[in-house]
């Protein structure tokens, strides 16, 4: 089934909550909602759910306007960050519910409850626990649990709100690869609300990246990831460093060293900022008596973390004292023998500048 949501506005009181959101989710592919705290990302979701009315726009379902139908009309299978499983019932019959519930006419018989609800737990590998009880579960096995409940009445679009939030590290990410492989599975067109970034890019075909109650960005992972639409996007997906300066002509002039900044060749001593990633520096020994900007930006290597392949460095810009974070081979790293507190050259290899609009707009005057 695919989804299509038509400007979708939302209030609460004086707080937007979604800003004309209009959206597409392609059938079969697995979407994340992503962004901070508040962005509107879960307002969304419970309105294409039908838990939650806009204040105006559409919910279409496979090009029919759903938007006054019950959320029991959807065939929207829903799945919480708290499991929402029912306590004093068996992990058989927390499945089966959904089932059970449904009206007379289209209720399956007892035989064919008992044999799907044995075909889910095979499919999420827990068929051994169906006469365990939810309190007797892992945090990890409550979830499938969770997902194979929301999968018993065969929903044509799976919705999942922060569905490995209350999960520690390392199951979270045994539980997002399984996702994965059981999306791949089924097909079912499914949207995944998240604020963890590596969530998203490890698990999701399409990226819907939420701020304030606008889309930044929507684009597949590595769309989103590798040419960020905004400086917002830029920070909010991984590590960077922001190298500030004065943009003329396609060069970015910061710390004394300069940088290409191609898309940006109308401009005309505008103040900008570059975004380079931790992995996108290089770094060399500095050599005393080396012209000014010529090799990169001077710091001094505060601290550094070497363990792994990966070596983490904190480095300080002798100009202004900010810091930059570096990550580097560990080859590369004991081939230099750095040592904490002297003199590094950083060079981005590769940079994202943008104009800040403040300044695009005494541009504009002149």
């Amino acid at each position: 089934m695919s989804i299509e949501v038509q400007n979708i506005n939302k209030r609460f009181g004086q707080f937007v909550a979604l800003n004309n959101i209009s959206l597409n989710f392609p059938a079969g592919e697995l979407t994340a909602l992503l962004g901070p705290s508040g962005c509107g990302k879960t307002t969304l979701l419970r309105i294409i759910a039908g838990l939650e009315s806009p204040d105006s726009g559409n919910v279409l379902l496979d090009g029919e306007d759903a938007s006054a139908r019950h959320v029991r009309e959807r065939q929207v299978g829903f799945v919480f960050q708290h499991y929402a499983l029912f306590k004093h019932m068996t992990v058989f019959e927390n499945i089966a519910f959904g089932l059970r519930v449904k009206r007379r006419s289209e209720r399956p018989s007892e035989a064919v409850i008992r044999e799907k609800v044995k075909k889910l737990l095979e499919l999420v590998q827990l068929d051994w626990l169906a006469d365990r009880y939810p309190p007797q579960l892992s945090g990890g096995q409550r979830q499938r649990i969770a997902l194979a409940r929301a999968l018993a009445v065969e929903p044509r679009v799976l919705l999942l709100d922060e569905p490995f939030g209350a999960l520690d590290a390392k199951v979270r990410k045994e539980l997002r690869r399984w996702l994965r492989r059981l999306h791949d599975d089924l097909h079912v067109t499914s949207i995944f609300v998240t604020h963890d970034q590596e969530e998203a890019l490890e698990v999701a075909d399409q990226i819907v990246l939420m701020n304030k109650g606008n889309v930044e960005q929507i684009g597949a992972p590595a769309d989103v990831y590798n040419h960020p639409a905004s400086p917002f996007v830029y920070g909010f997906l991984g590590n960077v460093n922001l190298f500030h300066g004065r943009v003329h002509e396609g060069v970015l002039e910061s710390g004394g060293a300069s940088f290409d900044a191609p898309d940006h060749a109308e401009a005309q001593d505008a103040k900008g900022i570059a975004y380079v990633r931790p992995h996108d520096l290089e770094i060399d020994r500095y050599t005393v008596g080396a012209e000014a900007g010529a090799e990169g930006i001077p710091a001094r290597l505060r601290r550094a973390h070497a363990i792994g392949p990966l070596a983490q460095l904190e480095l300080e810009r002798e100009d202004n004292h900010e810091l930059i974070e570096a990550l580097i081979s560990n080859e590369r790293f004991a081939q230099l023998a750095l040592k904490e507190g002297e003199m590094l050259l950083v060079r981005p290899k590769r940079l994202h500048v943008f104009v800040e609009p403040e300044s695009a707009a005494r541009q504009d005057i002149r």
